[in-house]
């Protein structure tokens, strides 16, 4: 079992989101997308040897533990608006 489990990072995500409103995340996919673009970057910048603090983790692990903690904010897409 993942630690933390796609529902209490989906919770977290959607933290500040309004009742009514949208959420920013709504599926797995979501989750699973936002994590893995965090850890390319994180590998990107290990590889130009950009990173402040020394990773003890994997860079999959990091990111999750980013999201987890909040420190990691998900923004919605945006939708191609008809410019017709």
């Amino acid at each position: 079992m993942l630690h933390p489990s796609y529902s209490d990072l989906m919770k977290v995500v959607n933290s500040g989101v309004e009742e009514g409103e949208t959420p920013v995340v709504n599926s797995r996919y979501s989750i699973v997308m936002a994590t893995a673009k965090r850890a390319r970057q994180i590998i990107a910048r290990q590889s130009k040897g950009d990173l402040d603090v020394p990773v003890i983790s994997k860079p999959l692990s990091r990111a999750v533990e980013e999201l987890a903690d909040g420190e990691l904010k998900v923004l919605p897409e945006k939708k191609e608006e008809d410019e017709g």
